[in-house]
Order: C-alpha cells, then structure tokens, then sequence
C-alpha cells in the first residue's frame, strides 16, 4: 500500500479549497468526470497512485496543463516517453499527413516507413556498437520483450533467463518472469520459466560505503559462481552447456530506481556471458533515444548486445510501436521465418510515421553534445540540494537520466513516506516559483520506493532546469515539514 499525502488535510480536517494551495484540485466538469470515473473504469492501471487524480486538457513541450488551465512542469516525461517533449511540432505535422494519406493498413503489407524507420535503426545499431542485423516490430515495451524471449529460445534452445534483482522489463506473463519484484507474479499462479536474479552494483546501497569498483568486484563475483564448478545448475563445463539462454540487462535500471552502474561492470559481465554462451538482451525501452545522452545506452560501456528491445520515445509518444533490433545470425529469414511473431498492430503506418520523424529530429541536431551539458547542469543542481537537505541520501545520474533518493535525517536509511509525499505535494499545482504558480509532475521508484526519478525532456531549457530545481527545492521542504 502506497503511503499518500493528501494536502487538502490539515490536523485530519479539510482546508479551505484554492485554486493555488494545492487543494483546488478539479473544475466542477472535471468533477462530474471524475465521478463518472470511479464508476466507470477500472482501478487496475496505475492512475490512482495518486491521491486525487488529475484531469489534463492540453500539453505543450515540458508542460502539462489541467482542466483549470493551471500549469505542470513535467520532470517525468511519460516515464522517459516524451523526450521530445509534447506536442512536437514536426512530428505531429508528420502524423497529420499520414492520417490523411494512409491511416491504416494491415501489418502483413509493406509500407515504406516501416522500411525505412527499420533501416535507420539498423544503421544507429551498426554506428553504435559495430554490429549488422534486422528489426521486427510491435506496439509495446512488454511485447517486444516476448519477441526477444522467442528469439532467444529459437536460438538456443533454453527457456530459463537470467535477469537482475530490481530489473522491471513489462507485465505480461513472459515479461513478468524476467521481472524481479514476485508482487507482479504473486497473483498469477507458478511461473515454471522464471528468471534466475542476479544483484545489480548499486554502489549507493551495496554495503561498501559507496565504493563503485568494490561494488563491481562483489557483483561480478556472485555471477562467476553459477559457474564454478557443475553443481551450480547453471553450467556444464564438459559439454561446454549453460542452462541460461540469455541475459537480459537494462543499461541502466528505470523501475528499479535509475541506478547508474560502475563504468567496467557490463564489460566483465558480457564477457562471462561469452564465455558460457549466454547471450546478451539489451532493454532500452527506457534508456534508449538519447535519455543517456547516446543513442543506446548501452553504448556508454564498451559492450554489444546480441538482441536490442526498445518502445516509449521510438514515437515520442504519439502512437504505440516498439519493436527489437538482433543480430543477422539470429534474426535472418533462415532462422526466423514469416509468421514466427505476430501483432495485429505492428508496423501500424501511424506508429511508423512518428518514429521516422523521431529519427529524423535526432539526426538533425547534436543531441549527445546537448543532453550532456543539460544532464551535467541538472545533475551539480540535484547536488546542491542533497547539501542543503540532509534527507536526500543520493543523487546520480547519466545524461538526462537522473535520480534522487529519499532518506531519513540521517541520509540513508530509505524514507518512501517522504517521497510519496513529495510525488502528492508536485501534482498539488500549490508551488511559488518566480515563473508563477505550478505544479511538478514527478515518478517515484526504487528498490524501496524512495527514489525521485528526474526524467524531463530532452529539449529542456535552462530555465525550465533551474524551475524544476527550484520547484523540487519547494517540495522536499514543504514535504519535510509535513
């Protein structure tokens, strides 16, 4: 059960509602559409993390804007979907004329831009890390990742996985036997091909006092010994067999709590997965579309992938398509032939459409140099509040994918009270901040909930930058208070 602040309380008793202290939540049509909301839709999906759900009418670049026009900066960008913020104008105009040229169309025909948003990929994968293959698309995240699971499993045979402790890869059943957390399995019955896994170097809570290359050594210590001898389960060295088909990695962990690994760990790890045959899938659902400040995450630690699985900013949002990228000797018609996956919607012309234009906007501007020098800004102003507030124990982070985590006073013990509080008090529009009254849109993550993910568009201003920090500066003191 989450642990939610409700601003509208004062001593358990109701305030007096304002439009601008956070309490005036909804306009009187938003109410009724609220009302109709709880009768209406399921509580399934995850709307009611908060509080008191917001109403959103219209967005534009790193802002959202509620039913009472009122104004969120967004530093969570659609779990790292957005990245180019809302409303693109060059992609939506793309999506306008396919609307009206060619909307639809079934999967099994050819289009041209499912061709040429594959090749694009194709070519950042081989300018990336060196390496020829093909792309097959889907609509999600989690669907991709069954796509992957199918891949791996005709390759080699094997239907058991590796995974991290903390990794998130989607909730479908394949997807959720690579997810760490049981309580997206819990409810689901057994689950015979469950992933076996493996500690993450998360050097903020290993136990080595915040030392990167003992977290490292200690990590890549417990992998070598599933290998240690046969009797770990995991491998044959006579027959040279490993029972893991694959180890699926996220660059950097995103549900998990935006973890930034030591600079050698995926090195070391790939090259034991080398070794005993384990072949090496990518997640960069979130991570990928220079969130980083590379194309692919990964490309940060000197290592290829052999399957790529990627969604959420392919599009900018604007249509559901996902899709994976692996290598030719997995992927070729020989070995995966016609039918051997399949969506209703895959390849959609819409969903094309707007990754094309994606790809487009990236090769039309430096978005490496960019997201660098705004990740390194928001990152020294992240630390200047861990100094000035004890109960932030860690900030970290790699481009634009940023983290700030929440402690007690003594600035490690986790605190997922103060965070959730912190996530209530931003979507309460009650903040005063020299550009006016608005609200902060944030994401809670991490192993114990206590982590604010800084996730905000790629094409952020310094002004907007220093906003969110003024505003997160607002909101761990008035959250401290409460």
């Amino acid at each position: 059960m989450r642990m939610l602040y409700d601003p509208s309380l004062k001593d358990g008793k109701p305030t007096t509602m304002n439009d601008h202290d956070g309490s005036g939540f909804l306009s009187e049509a938003g109410a009724r559409l609220l009302e109709k909301e709880k009768k209406y839709c399921s509580y399934g999906d995850t709307v009611h993390y908060a509080l008191r759900p917001k109403l959103f009418e219209r967005c534009e670049g790193s802002y959202l804007f509620d039913d009472r026009g009122c104004r969120y900066l967004d530093l969570q960008m659609w779990y790292s979907t957005a990245n180019l913020g809302y409303a693109h104008p060059r992609i939506n105009a793309a999506v306008h004329a396919q609307i009206d040229r060619l909307p639809q169309l079934a999967s099994q025909y050819l289009h041209r831009e499912k061709i040429e948003l594959a090749e694009k990929i194709c070519q950042s994968v081989e300018r990336g890390f060196g390496l020829k293959g093909r792309v097959h698309f889907n609509v999600g995240g989690a669907q991709a990742v069954e796509d992957a699971l199918k891949v791996v499993r005709k390759a080699t045979k094997r239907q058991r996985m590796l995974a991290f402790q903390g990794s998130y890869h989607g909730r479908t059943l394949g997807a959720s036997a690579i997810t760490a957390a049981y309580r997206y399995r819990e409810a689901f019955g057994e689950f015979a091909d469950r992933a076996q896994f493996m500690p993450y170097p998360y050097t903020f809570r290993a136990g080595y006092g915040g030392d990167a290359q003992r977290t490292e050594d200690a990590c890549i210590a417990e992998f070598e010994k599933l290998f240690a001898h046969e009797c770990t389960g995991a491998w044959n060295s006579r027959t040279g067999a490993c029972e893991f088909g694959a180890f699926f990695v996220e660059p950097l962990q995103g549900t998990g709590g935006y973890i930034v690994p030591p600079k050698g760990y995926f090195k070391r790890l790939a090259a034991l997965c080398r070794e005993h045959n384990i072949l090496l899938v990518d997640d960069e659902v979130q991570m990928g579309f220079y969130r980083t400040g590379k194309m692919w995450a990964l490309e940060h630690f000197d290592v290829q992938p052999d399957i790529i699985v990627f969604g959420k900013a392919l599009t900018n949002g604007l249509n559901p398509l996902s899709g994976i990228w692996a290598r030719e000797e997995l992927i070729n018609p020989r070995v995966f032939g016609p039918g051997s996956t399949h969506s209703t919607y895959a390849s959609n012309t819409l969903g094309t459409t707007a990754g094309l234009a994606v790809m487009r906007e990236f090769e039309q501007g430096d978005y490496e140099t960019s997201v660098g020098e705004k990740g390194k800004y928001f990152l020294n102003g992240l630390r200047a509040l861990k100094a000035k507030h004890p109960q932030i124990g860690d900030v970290d982070g790699l481009g634009l994918a940023l983290r700030m985590e929440m402690c007690k006073a003594d600035g490690f013990t986790p605190d997922r009270e103060l965070a959730d509080r912190m996530f209530q008090i931003g979507l309460g529009h009650g903040l005063d901040l020299g550009s006016g009254t608005v609200g902060v849109v944030l994401n809670i993550v991490g192993y114990h909930k206590n982590v604010v993910s800084i996730v905000p568009s790629l094409q952020i201003t310094r002004a907007e930058i220093d906003e969110g920090l003024q505003g997160l500066d607002q909101i761990v003191t008035l959250a401290t208070r409460a």
